[in-house]
């Protein structure tokens, strides 16, 4: 048995493993890890180097395979975000809005906000107005009808 081989994947493995718990279940190399231990044992049991190759690859890509449905319905989860949970939401003006001059903004929940109209008219001073949309860091708003 050559112990430097089965040290490598002992190392690989750990390395795998430490920089899969660094990126916080992002699933980026648990499949390298399983790999490594694939290896390993073909290590363990004096099998070529070339062998210990194709099991690394080999298992590796089995797992990823097998593995795909749950990676794709993990990363396809969406969270709201702050900016999400402002739509509908009512504001004050703060400073008249112009979109032609790009100039306005709203207070929001005790926050300032960049703003502009959602048809391009202009809406005055303490107007009440909704949240329609974010866009970067302005606000699209409409004027409340009372």
């Amino acid at each position: 048995m050559d112990t430097t081989m089965v040290i490598f994947w002992a190392v690989c493995f750990v390395v795998f493993v430490v920089a899969e718990i660094a990126t916080a279940n992002a699933l980026v190399s648990v499949w390298f890890a399983i790999g490594s231990l694939g290896a390993m044992f073909f290590a363990i049991a004096d099998i070529s180097f070339v062998w210990q190759m194709v099991m690394f690859v080999g298992l590796s890509a089995v797992i990823l395979i097998a593995t795909r449905p749950l990676v794709k319905k993990m990363q396809g989860r969406r969270y709201a975000t702050n900016f999400e949970l402002d739509i509908g939401k009512t504001a004050r003006v703060i400073e008249p809005i112009n979109n032609a001059l790009g100039e306005g903004r709203v207070k929001l929940d005790g926050t300032d906000w960049a703003a502009r109209s959602e048809d391009g008219s202009e809406i005055e001073k303490d107007a009440v107005v909704t949240v329609k949309m974010v866009d970067g860091t302005k606000l699209i708003v409409s004027k409340q009808t009372s």
